[in-house]
């Protein structure tokens, strides 16, 4: 199977040469961080750190994907958005976003991004978000198809950002998706609340430990109710994921 560094099936362009993706944000340690996690999957990056650099690099690297901060020092993210699309009309765009800025979510979809995440967020959502964008618009291959993810009767398909537990569809937000992954991918091991924090929300989360237990809580109300439950509480240590034993 051919797989990146991080263990995911490798994307490329239809033609399998590596997807080019742009990084637009005037956070340099977030560029920085960013860059590095798209590159971690085999793809050309290059990064910008305002709306007239970021046209710039774009019209030396035609990128096949754009990850646009909505507020740039010089201009928006919607304008940037106009302009790549007069170049590159068939270009993904995944905006970045404040936590709170709802209406930049509506602004960005309806002025035609593809998709967002918001601040802050995980590099494994974003990444997955990428991947997603590109095999749907059909701008991507997969070289093999990678294996989903089973612990007893749930079944996580990462690439679809699908999961199903005994054949039903489980309806999971971003960030409810990642915290089962990180809990699929560690079954019956367990995982304490400073651990969670560090791999859901490693952007500068704060430590908070309180929102672990809020989202596991919601997990728990899709995951395992009206069945034998599989999220467990381990007092004092953090939780853990087991089938359920019949």
């Amino acid at each position: 199977m051919n797989t990146t560094r991080s263990g995911r099936p490798a994307l490329t362009r239809p033609d399998g040469t590596p997807l080019h993706v742009l990084v637009v944000d005037d956070d340099p340690d977030l560029a920085e961080v960013l860059t590095g996690a798209l590159r971690y999957e085999g793809w050309e990056v290059r990064a910008a750190a305002d709306g007239a650099s970021a046209l710039s690099t774009a019209r030396e690297l035609l990128p096949d994907a754009v990850v646009l901060d909505v507020m740039l020092p010089d201009t928006d993210g919607f304008a940037v958005l106009r302009r790549l699309r007069e170049a590159k009309p068939d270009v993904c765009v995944l905006f970045l976003t404040a936590r709170d800025a709802v209406e930049d979510r509506i602004a960005g979809i309806t002025a035609g991004g593809d998709d967002y995440v918001t601040k802050p967020f995980s590099l494994e959502e974003v990444v997955a978000r990428l991947r997603g964008l590109l095999r749907r618009a059909g701008m991507a291959r997969q070289l093999e198809d990678g294996p989903r993810l089973i612990v007893g009767d749930l079944v996580m398909d990462e690439e679809a950002r699908e999961v199903t537990r005994a054949g039903d569809l489980i309806e999971l937000s971003p960030t409810e998706f990642e915290l089962l992954r990180f809990l699929m991918r560690n079954p019956r091991r367990v995982l304490s609340k400073a651990q969670i924090l560090d791999r859901v929300w490693s952007y500068d989360f704060g430590g908070r430990a309180h929102v672990v237990e809020l989202y596991i809580s919601y997990l728990r109300k899709k995951i395992d109710a009206g069945r034998e439950p599989m999220i467990h509480t381990v007092r004092g240590s953090g939780y853990v994921l087991k089938p359920v034993t019949k």
